[in-house]
């Protein structure tokens, strides 16, 4: 039988005493939550407090350990996300599950194929893709294949993936981390739509700004346990974020201490051009982090990875510390002081088969070398160093791969202090990272730069770029249309550049 209150119609889900363990790691202690049918139900926490375990076990990728599901009232237990969606209920995770070789229709379409005797009806598959994307409001170009896709298109195929498998119940783990701030505006209406039809929507999300917009009832975790489930009328930033810490956090952002006015210039890019990008030149001085906004598919990520020469360039140079690369690699740009935090920790950062400190010490391995051989003990002990030092929480020896997503972070951080380089481009530093994790990778920011070092932020969070930049570049079409510094940088300034840009006075519309 359900428990009391489960047989209600207007109840959706519920779980009762679910608990779920990784090893010694105790995801899930004796969690009860319902959740109501044909409401926006957002689960907060920092990373690692369970929200997402739980939604995996309510899409059937997870089993519990003990505790009983319901679902409209009747018991389940899933042994798969196919048998979760025979009951309605479809995931979008945060990490997007791509096939590299397909199309976008091929992608999205995945397992619903219309089929003859066996033969994909391709016509039909692109007619389906053209109707489900108008009605998404999301261009993707329907021959792209997945392996050339961002981030942000790769979840705008998860999520049109979805919303192909008519699933009564739709979980979105993160699905606006990698948008842009008009792409995330098209989200939230597809969210309002499907709640409109009566579809429910559990959303775990960072963004509490998005959380207190879309969310009806908001579940805040911490450490595996439910702390409160309350309406999200009643609730703050500032009250979710003391009941997801269990202490208050003084301000988002930490002051911004601005270089001194005779810095050097630390690094200069000029006329850079490549793939995606015309003619950009950029000037970094020590001790300043300057922030490079703009809309997703601006060029922001194509540049930083032509500067740091992981991407060719057509044309341009990159001068760190007034001395060219020897070499146009990574390898190159790493000896000559310039490092680079990527977009993607799981695609370009991290090693998942390797240990959290041999992550660390990876791009530091000359340092620990002599004739050839790696001194492993000295080799360890900075790789612990630089992890207290950015506070990463986990084992050295164990897997990256077992760390939340806060904590591969900061160790992609904690890999840059370690290497102490003169300058550091950091693209999208927070996306996926919790409100704890933020504040602390944010200090770290502001301790490089005081230092000396020079910061050249990406961020689509326009609210991160004004609480850490001393001056600020927006792209657009690949190219810097505008320069903002002091009390020029607002958000209004930051957003008109990016949406209106006029390289030759008849303006462009966004």
């Amino acid at each position: 039988m359900p428990p009391t209150g489960a047989a209600e119609a207007d109840v959706h889900v519920e779980l009762s005493g679910v608990c779920k363990q990784f090893g010694a790691v105790r995801a899930l202690d004796d969690v009860s939550l319902v959740i109501r049918r044909g409401q926006v139900h957002a689960l907060v926490g920092e990373n690692g407090a369970g929200k997402s375990t739980l939604g995996r076990i309510v899409a059937g990728a997870l089993s519990p350990d003990s505790g009983e599901l319901f679902v409209g009232g009747e018991r389940v237990q899933f042994r798969s996300p196919r048998e979760a969606l025979r009951h309605g209920i479809a995931a979008v995770s945060q990490e997007a599950a791509i096939v590299p070789g397909f199309s976008a229709v091929e992608n999205v379409m995945l397992g619903g194929e219309a089929q003859t005797v066996g033969i994909v009806r391709r016509r039909e598959l692109r007619r389906r893709f053209a109707e489900l994307t108008e009605t998404a409001g999301f261009s993707i170009p329907p021959d792209k294949p997945g392996a050339a896709m961002s981030p942000a298109e790769q979840q705008k195929v998860e999520i049109l993936r979805a919303l192909t498998r008519n699933a009564e119940l739709l979980i979105l783990d993160e699905p606006t981390a990698a948008l842009g701030a008009g792409e995330k505006r098209q989200l939230h209406e597809i969210v309002r739509s499907l709640v409109a039809a009566g579809k429910t929507v559990i959303l775990v999300s960072h963004f509490l700004a998005e959380v207190l917009q879309l969310a009806d009832t908001v579940t805040v975790m911490r450490d595996g346990r439910l702390i409160r489930t309350s309406p999200a009328a009643v609730e703050s930033e500032q009250s979710l974020i003391q009941a997801m810490l269990g202490r208050s956090l003084d301000a988002t952002f930490p002051d911004k201490q601005p270089p001194a006015r005779d810095a050097p210039v630390v690094m200069s890019v000029r006329e850079l051009s490549g793939q995606g990008v015309h003619r950009v030149s950029v000037e970094v001085r020590a001790g300043e982090i300057v922030g490079l906004a703009g809309l997703v598919g601006a060029g922001r990520t194509e540049f930083a990875r032509i500067a740091f020469a992981a991407d060719p360039r057509t044309s341009g140079e990159v001068v760190i510390d007034g001395r060219r690369a020897r070499r146009l690699s990574p390898r190159g740009s790493l000896a000559a002081g310039l490092a680079l935090l990527p977009e993607s920790r799981k695609d370009d950062g991290l090693i998942f088969t390797r240990s959290v400190a041999q992550n660390v010490s990876i791009a530091s391995l000359p340092r620990f070398a002599r004739f050839g051989v790696l001194d492993f003990r000295a080799e360890r002990r900075a790789a612990e160093d630089a992890m207290r030092r950015s506070t990463v929480s986990g084992r050295p020896a164990a897997g990256v791969g077992t760390l939340s997503g806060g904590n591969q972070q900061k160790a992609l951080f904690a890999r840059i202090i370690l290497r102490s380089p003169r300058v550091v481009i950091v693209d999208e530093p927070t996306r996926g990272v919790d409100v704890g994790s933020k504040r602390a990778i944010y200090e770290m920011l502001i301790e490089f730069a005081a230092l000396g070092g020079g910061v050249l932020l990406i961020s689509s969070d326009v609210e991160e770029i004004l609480g850490l930049a001393h001056r600020v570049l927006v792209m657009r079409a690949g190219r810097v249309v505008r320069e903002l510094e002091g009390e020029e940088i607002t958000e209004s300034a930051v957003l008109t550049a990016a949406f209106e840009y006029e390289p030759d006075g008849r303006g462009e519309a966004a």
